[in-house]
């Protein structure tokens, strides 16, 4: 079938209104696309910080095991080593349980990433659809 544009010919209303449906179609799966490049793109990018705070924290851990001996050395120099290491391990214990809560209450406020790009433009297209303006 050739293009009307190209050969000259004009489309009839009735195969204008025809298209219709093929053009919504396509419409419908070109933002489907759209969302999912959107979100992959915006994972990516997540995946790339989140690997970089990884490593930052695998270095923090390491400098927080030589400082808590280190505590553990000092403490000890006032009172058995037993109880030193007792003393840090129990405030450690203490930090990673309130750690921990607001880990959870995070998780529980956070939102997935949405592709607001994309829903944004699908309710341009309804708009545009239905003949409506901004």
């Amino acid at each position: 079938m050739t293009d009307p544009r190209q050969s000259g010919e004009r489309k009839g209303l009735f195969a204008l209104i025809a298209d219709v449906p093929r053009l919504i179609g396509d419409l419908v799966r070109a933002e489907i696309q759209a969302a999912k490049d959107e979100i992959a793109g915006k994972l990516k990018a997540a995946g790339i910080g989140a690997g970089l705070l990884v490593g930052a924290g695998l270095f923090a851990l390491l400098a927080l095991i030589v400082l808590l001996f280190a505590a553990v050395l000092g403490l000890a120099t006032v009172m058995p080593a037993w109880a030193a290491a007792l003393i840090v391990g129990g405030a450690l214990l203490l930090i990673a349980v309130l750690v921990a809560l607001i880990g959870i209450a995070a998780l529980k406020r956070g939102v997935p990433p949405m592709p607001t790009d994309t829903m944004d433009s699908v309710k341009e297209d309804v708009r545009a659809v239905r003949g409506l303006r901004k």
